[in-house]
């Protein structure tokens, strides 16, 4: 008998609907392993970082946290951010501490269109569509490089500085992880974003390093696209994309439009990823804290349980994460919906049906 593979995993719930949706996660995942025969189990540690501990302990995470990180084999995160707290604060004291410390430099974002969930986009009801965003995730427009002064001078007189990095190594690492991507995929295609034409010194470098890289894989088509005519694209011509690359700032704001096309930000799953495994990735849904409808029990959890099958690839259990995706589409194609999607049905009853869905699956050997 093979000895069983246990994966040490850090949850980090952190504020609102995170709590919800991650602990619709780990019962997922937990399902998944009682089904594997002994196969594989998950090993869980949750902490309790986040607004309610800064209130606490006036952090976002303990001192020593990243220190707690460093040797799991993964971080489950929620999603962070409350009104107690100021957005630039629980960001940078969370979530961008352990991206930026750990080194997660790829930040992926699939946008999948879901049988049963209607899409805004005519092109949908006809076209198969699916394409991924690859995300600079450790530099670019968050690489917090700037500062704010002349305050003395009195209201109204204070100057900010914001400054966009981009460096000739962070450019190809993610390009050439873009590029990797796209030779496994059904269409081969790399979509570069960039707005070059108005910002002539980072965004410049990006178009010279794409064109270069490019040189090493005439297998893949390339397109180079400036952000506004991309933004069009992505409702018009949904057809021709396949892998988009771009800034962090860029791929955020386009990887929240792809997700709205195929209908809610509440499908959207990301990983942020250290290709090299010198540090623990971490996977997330999209979303926000949602204090709308925090505590209610109706927030969608397919973000956070498709944020668990990129996680899944991750440990290189890539036959269990086809089974929790098609089990996703097995789960909205039966109108298991949430609000969000036009639905009724909270929070458990989906993660419930995503659970029979798994069981009604095979079980790959």
């Amino acid at each position: 008998m093979a000895e069983q593979q246990v994966f040490t995993i850090a949850s980090i719930p952190a504020d609102g609907v995170g709590k919800e949706v991650v602990a619709a996660g780990r019962t997922v995942l937990d399902a998944l392993a009682e089904q594997s025969g002994g196969a594989f189990s998950f090993d869980w540690t949750e902490f309790p970082w986040g607004s309610e501990y800064y209130d606490q302990h006036g952090v976002m995470m303990d001192p020593h946290g990243l220190e707690d990180l460093q040797d799991f084999d993964a971080i489950y995160f929620g999603a962070v951010g409350w009104e107690n707290v100021p957005d630039h604060v629980s960001l940078w004291g969370l979530r961008l501490n352990i991206t930026q410390n750990f080194d997660q430099w790829a930040n992926i974002r699939p946008v999948r269109f879901l049988p049963g969930v209607v899409s805004p986009l005519r092109t949908a009801e006809t076209t198969e569509l699916d394409w991924v965003v690859v995300r600079e995730n450790s530099e670019g427009e968050y690489a917090g490089l700037g500062g704010r002064n002349l305050a003395g001078r009195g209201p109204g007189n204070e100057v900010a500085v914001q400054s966009s990095l981009f460096t000739e190594k962070g450019c190809e690492r993610i390009i050439r992880f873009a590029f990797d991507l796209a030779r496994t995929r059904t269409v081969q295609k790399v979509s570069s974003v960039t707005k070059s034409n108005a910002q002539q010194y980072g965004m410049v470098l990006w178009d010279e390093v794409f064109a270069r890289v490019a040189a090493d894989y005439p297998d893949v088509q390339t397109e180079s696209v400036l952000v506004d005519a991309m933004s069009a694209k992505f409702v018009l011509h949904p057809e021709d994309l396949s892998v988009v690359v771009a800034s962090n700032l860029n791929a955020d704001i386009l990887s929240d439009l792809g997700s709205a096309l195929a209908g809610s930000l509440g499908l959207a799953a990301s990983a942020n990823l250290n290709p090299e495994r010198r540090f623990p990735s971490m996977f997330e849904p999209v979303h926000g804290t949602a204090p709308d409808i925090a505590g209610q029990g109706i927030s969608n959890p397919i973000g956070a349980i498709a944020s668990a099958a990129l996680m899944l690839d991750h440990f290189g259990l890539h036959d269990q994460a086809r089974r929790v995706e098609a089990a996703i589409e097995a789960t909205t194609a039966a109108g298991h919906l949430t609000r969000d999607l036009g639905g009724t049905a909270g929070t458990e009853e989906v993660t419930r049906a995503i659970v029979d869905a798994l069981t009604a699956s095979p079980v790959s050997a």
